[in-house]
């Protein structure tokens, strides 16, 4: 795949490219520069081959001073690139659910918590409440998650009612605002029925619950899909761990 670094002005472009799964993808200078940045933890480093943090970030269509949360943010990979990418003026919100806090291995989420404390990410803010309480202090321009909606439907993540959350993440963004959904694919039609014992969901399920919330579907990207994932394993099997089939979808709330 071939990349071409542009600024600012090519954002617009973006998304489009991207949807149509070119084989050219512009990619503002600014996100080029974040995912450079040979200050990011190693282990995270090590998994831009798979997650091609660049060129999902050019897809979603972050900029220089946006406002964004990044839901379920785990160890902060992608929170570390946002703070990057928005800059100082910019504002980047990691949420930690309540439910994933009470239920996970603090290592899972000790790099987020680590952020607040490293005068390197001054802009980012993170916040811990119920998931279903999802809120942000000032209107966001976009909210992005990769990997987490379909544990929304898990045990360890209960109580959530996943259609209050998706008003919620409504409610917080500004009219044409972004939400940018990642996760692994399961069976098509299979529904919910493998978010348990998989961690996967059909992608059809996922459109149908955002676009309920009045969402809007603008576009989707198949930069990290994988053809060769048989949708039947465990995404934490090693035959297919981080080369699993996943799907971009970018929804926009109506302005």
């Amino acid at each position: 795949m071939k990349i071409v670094l542009t600024g600012v002005c090519s954002l617009c472009m973006v998304g489009f490219a991207l949807a149509r799964a070119d084989s050219t993808v512009n990619v503002p200078i600014e996100v080029a520069e974040a995912v450079a940045d040979t200050a990011r933890p190693p282990a995270q480093i090590a998994l831009d081959e798979w997650r091609k943090p660049a060129e999902v970030i050019a897809f979603s269509g972050l900029k220089r001073g946006d406002r964004i949360a990044d839901f379920m943010s785990g160890n902060g990979y992608f929170t570390r690139l946002f703070s990057s990418v928005v800059g100082p003026k910019g504002r980047v919100y990691a949420f930690l659910p309540m439910q994933e806090l009470a239920n996970c291995a603090p290592e899972e989420t000790a790099g987020t918590k680590a952020l607040e404390r490293d005068p390197r990410y001054g802009n980012v803010r993170v916040t811990i409440e119920t998931s279903e309480r999802f809120s942000a202090p000032e209107a966001l321009d976009m909210v992005f998650t990769s990997q987490n909606y379909h544990d929304l439907h898990d045990k360890f993540m209960a109580p959530t009612d996943v259609a209050v959350l998706n008003a919620a993440i409504f409610r917080s963004l500004k009219p044409k605002g972004l939400f940018i959904v990642i996760d692994h694919i399961a069976e098509r039609g299979s529904g919910l029925r493998d978010t348990e014992k998989l961690h996967r969901i059909d992608s059809e399920t996922i459109r149908s619950e955002v676009m309920a919330a009045g969402f809007v579907l603008e576009a989707q990207s198949d930069l990290l899909r994988n053809p060769k994932d048989s949708h039947l394993l465990p995404v934490f099997d090693p035959a297919i761990r981080h080369k699993t089939d996943q799907i971009v979808l970018k929804f926009r709330k109506p302005g």
